[in-house]
């Protein structure tokens, strides 16, 4: 969870807000900041500003917003994503601002500019945050990709116009590995290289929020002569939003997952959320025999193209059993490591960076403090001041002496139930109580109708944790015919009109009591 403050004569300002899944919890709840210390401290943000759009950067906003009250501002994708974020919790979006990185932005007494890096997903940049007194460059994620397939590399003459920076707050992640995080275009040549051996259907799982390795994958596939499609609500929304904005214009046809089964196995290929083990993805659905369109059996095979969280080996592993159960055969980073790529820079790419700054100090951060130590004892090789290594809590200040850690305010982080709810602390042996009932989720993608009503668009999106026995044609058609009469004008009064008829209709139709998750999505019109 990335969220950090930065203050100058009173004026703070917020730099990115985000979220972790504790998988290690019952019903995997939601995991953001804890802000009770902006309370003890009286601080009162003017604006915040995401680096890039990874949920671990953006996914508390939608939760955290309504305590912090201030404008965001983001680039496209960024903006893009959290607008949907606010949509689903019935938020208005008026806040999120749209800005272009290298434009200068005033906030009090700040001047920031984001700054475009190479990272694994588009639009990653820097904050630079100038004051009279100070430059400092927050790096965000990054890494020096020479062929991020989406996007340019590096722009060298930018940072080096940079120099010399005050302070670098800079990305740890990678910092123990020797040598240079491998490129996106390694990748796809891997790819390349690899699907026309696969026999039978191929599912390769990535991270949905890495357009470049989606790209990479569809394309290596449709070369090979395979049919595209894409499994994940997480992947679906990614890929409409960024085609919205003008990335993937070259995608390949997709084949909706629902015409799969009549496809020749050899002709098929499925980008699959779920790489982390996550029980409620598409590819634990795929494992577990469950998924309505598809299934897997001996022959076929699944590419995990990315990289184990940590925290999530066991999940994966369960996951990866099953599938082997079924016969399917399984690529990982474990014997085909060419088949990833980390977002994150390694040695050479840190030295390189600072060989181009020439920061005064350093602040490392992101990463465990393994890798925070790595980072420290690099740049203090390279002549770079690096005094402390921040914890969460940690109140640092920066002045003509250095860095100074003034004091501590740590807080408990707070949890979100997935199916709703205001932030809790994280306190206890059992912070959240766990459902009573099998959970079942329903996100409804609709557009008002000129008169009166609500339609559906698109396909119906159903999952649960157990098999259910419903309908689900039936259940579409009498949900059409609901939606066609109702008579709110907002989602919030939709949802109000519509949630005790979907509970009645559950109760008479499955053999126990469910707890519904709905999410109501306005959809945008077909152009004509």
């Amino acid at each position: 969870m990335n969220l950090n403050l930065y203050g100058h004569d009173g004026h703070w300002i917020v730099v990115d807000c985000g979220m972790m899944i504790r998988q290690d919890l019952p019903d995997a709840p939601l995991q953001v900041p804890n802000l009770a210390a902006l309370t003890t401290l009286d601080i009162r943000p003017r604006a915040l500003y995401i680096t890039h759009g990874h949920e671990d950067h953006i996914g508390a906003a939608a939760w955290l917003w309504p305590k912090l009250g201030c404008p965001i501002y983001a680039t496209p994708l960024a903006a893009g994503l959290l607008r949907a974020k606010f949509v689903e919790q019935s938020l208005a979006c008026d806040a999120i601002q749209v800005i272009e990185p290298g434009e200068a932005y005033e906030s009090g007494p700040f001047t920031l500019r984001l700054l475009p890096l190479t990272h694994s997903i588009p639009e990653s940049c820097a904050l630079l945050i100038t004051t009279p007194q100070q430059r400092i460059l927050h790096t965000g994620d990054w890494k020096l990709d020479p062929d991020p397939i989406i996007g340019e590399p590096v722009d060298e003459t930018l940072y080096r116009a940079l120099a010399p920076v005050d302070l670098v707050v800079g990305d740890s992640t990678n910092a123990p590995l020797p040598g240079h995080s491998r490129s996106e275009g390694e990748v796809a040549e891997a790819l390349e290289r690899l699907l026309p051996s696969c026999e039978g259907r191929v599912v390769v799982s990535c991270f949905a929020s890495n357009l470049a390795r989606v790209l990479s994958v569809a394309r290596a596939g449709a070369r090979c002569g395979r049919r595209i499609s894409l499994m994940g609500r997480a992947m679906e929304r990614m890929v409409g939003v960024a085609r919205g904005l003008g990335y993937l214009d070259d995608l390949p046809p997709l084949v909706p997952t629902r015409d799969l089964g009549y496809l020749p196995p050899e002709e098929v290929l499925v980008i699959a959320t779920g790489s982390q083990g996550e029980p409620r993805a598409a590819l634990s659905r795929l494992a577990q025999g469950r998924h309505p369109h598809l299934e897997l059996a001996s022959g076929d095979s699944v590419i995990f193209s990315a990289k184990a969280i940590p925290g999530n080996e066991r999940l994966i592993e369960r996951l990866q059993h099953g599938l082997k159960r079924l016969g399917v055969t399984v690529l990982d980073e474990s014997d085909h490591p060419e088949l990833h790529a980390s977002g994150h820079p390694a040695q050479d790419e840190l030295t390189t960076l600072y060989d181009w700054l020439r920061p005064r100090r350093l602040l490392p951060v992101h990463g465990e403090h393994r890798h925070q130590e790595a980072h420290q004892a690099l740049a203090e090789g390279l002549g770079i001041e690096t005094p402390l290594i921040p914890t969460n809590g940690d109140l640092i200040r920066l002045d003509g002496d250095g860095l100074h850690r003034e004091a501590r305010y740590p807080e408990p982080p707070c949890l979100v139930p997935q199916r709703g709810g205001q932030p809790r602390p994280a306190t206890g042996s059992n912070p959240l109580p766990s459902r009573r009932h099998p959970p079942l989720f329903l996100a409804l993608p609709v557009l008002p109708l000129e008169e009166r009503g609500w339609a559906r668009v698109g396909r119906l999106l159903l999952d649960s944790l157990e098999d259910l026995p419903l309908d689900e044609t039936a259940f579409g058609d009498w949900l059409d015919d609901h939606l066609a009469q109702t008579h709110g004008e907002t989602l919030v009064a939709l949802r109000g009109e519509l949630e005790p008829g979907l509970l009645r209709y559950f109760d008479q139709h499955l053999r126990h009591p469910i707890t519904l998750h709905l999410q109501l999505f306005a959809a945008e019109p077909l152009a004509s």
